[in-house]
C-alpha cells in the first residue's frame, strides 16, 4: 500500500494548523497593566507643548510626587477628569502633575488648556502616540502616579473621578 505525497502533506498542515490552535488557546492576550506597579519608570524626553523646551524625566525628581496625565482635547472622558486634575493641583503639596497631549493639534490642545484651566506645571507633546506606548498607555484618559524614586505608585485606566481623586490625594498627603 502507497501512501501518496499528498496524504502526507494534507496530514502534516491539519496537524500544524491544530498544534498552533492549541498552543494560541494557552497564551494570555489581555493587556494587563498591573504589572507596571511596583516597576521603575523610564526616562523619557518629548517635545513641550507650551514652548520650545523639553519636558524630561527629571520633572520627576521636582516633587515627592509626580501624576503624569495622557490626555487630548478631542477626547470627551478627558474633559469629564479635568476638574479633578485642577482640584488635585490646588489641594496636594506634594504633587506636580505632567500632562502628556496625545495624538492632538497643538492649537486644539492650548485652546483645551485655556477652556478648561491647566493644571500641569509641565506639559509634553505625544503627536503620533509613539512615546506613550513605553508608558504602557494604550486608551486616553490614563494617568500614572510615580513618586521622585521613579518607581511606579498606581496606574489610573479612563478619566479619573471622585473615588481616584480621594485616593491620590491619600496617598500623596
Amino acid at each position: 500500500m502507497k501512501i501518496s505525497y499528498v496524504k502526507i502533506l494534507s496530514f502534516s498542515v491539519i496537524l500544524f494548523i491544530l498544534i498552533v490552535f492549541f498552543i494560541s488557546l494557552n497564551r494570555n492576550t489581555i493587556y494587563d497593566t498591573r504589572k507596571l506597579v511596583g516597576q521603575k519608570l523610564n526616562k523619557f524626553e518629548m517635545n513641550s507643548l507650551l514652548d520650545e523646551s523639553l519636558v524630561n524625566s527629571e520633572i520627576i525628581t521636582t516633587s515627592e510626587y509626580t501624576l503624569i496625565n495622557f490626555f487630548a482635547s478631542w477626547c470627551y472622558p478627558c474633559r469629564k477628569e479635568h476638574e479633578f486634575l485642577v482640584k488635585l493641583g490646588k489641594e496636594s503639596n506634594k504633587l506636580n502633575i505632567v500632562g502628556v497631549n496625545f495624538k492632538d493639534k497643538k492649537s486644539d490642545a492650548l485652546k483645551f488648556l485655556k477652556n478648561y484651566k491647566n493644571p500641569y506645571s509641565s506639559v509634553a507633546q505625544d503627536k503620533d502616540g509613539k512615546a506613550s506606548i513605553s508608558f504602557g498607555i494604550y486608551g486616553i484618559p490614563e494617568s500614572i502616579l510615580v513618586n521622585k524614586e521613579f518607581i511606579i505608585i498606581k496606574k489610573y485606566l479612563g478619566p479619573l473621578n471622585n473615588e481616584y481623586y480621594k485616593e491620590i490625594l491619600e496617598l500623596t498627603n
